[in-house]
């Protein structure tokens, strides 16, 4: 199932400082607290220019998710990839069963198994092939993902009520994030 591990934030206290920019005259007066206008302007619709603050706020973090939802994921043009998982490398290696997500039929992932096995016996061009365009939607691997809270913003709003498990994952962890409400639009107590 999907994960999310490994998180780091940074820039939260630089960007709440940076934010009340235009509305001064000497920067060295804006302070870092958390103020009800950078909570107004973290809600402003998104593509309307005044949350650019958010993009100063790095998010990092491994995600787990199946190649189906990493399609998607990846959509999201301020999404890095730093790091992940190659089927390319270590399909051969990898114990297809353990990296196969619930909603993968047992019998694909023993088709699989034994074009893997085929291609152990027999390391050719075609066996590779075989296996590697055989790998399901619901294969999960695990990449090191770079973004920022602008972006989470867009993709919170645009998946929140998505049917897939790896979203709903990923938008719970979202709420978690400090000072979430910048990102879901919630308002804070």
């Amino acid at each position: 199932m999907p994960r999310i591990e490994n998180v780091e934030i940074y820039g939260l206290k630089e960007s709440f400082r940076a934010s009340k920019f235009p509305m001064k005259t000497d920067p060295a007066t804006a302070t870092d607290d958390y103020t009800e206008v950078i909570e107004g302007l973290a809600n402003t619709p998104i593509g309307s220019g005044h949350d650019n603050f958010l993009v100063g706020i790095v998010v990092q973090f491994d995600l787990t998710i199946s190649q189906h939802s990493r399609i998607q994921f990846l959509r999201y043009h301020h999404v890095d990839t730093i790091s992940s998982m190659s089927v390319m490398h270590m399909v051969t290696r990898f114990d297809l069963r353990n990296m196969a997500n619930k909603y993968v039929d047992t019998a694909i992932i023993a088709r699989l198994e034994e074009l893997q096995k085929q291609y152990l016996a027999d390391k050719t061009e075609e066996n590779f092939l075989r296996l590697i365009y055989n790998i399901p939607s619901g294969f999960e691997l695990t990449a090191r993902i770079t973004t920022n809270y602008r972006q989470l913003k867009t993709m919170y709003a645009q998946r929140k009520h998505h049917r897939l498990p790896d979203w709903k994952c990923i938008c719970r962890w979202i709420e978690t994030l400090p000072y979430a409400s910048l990102i879901t639009g919630d308002k804070i107590d």
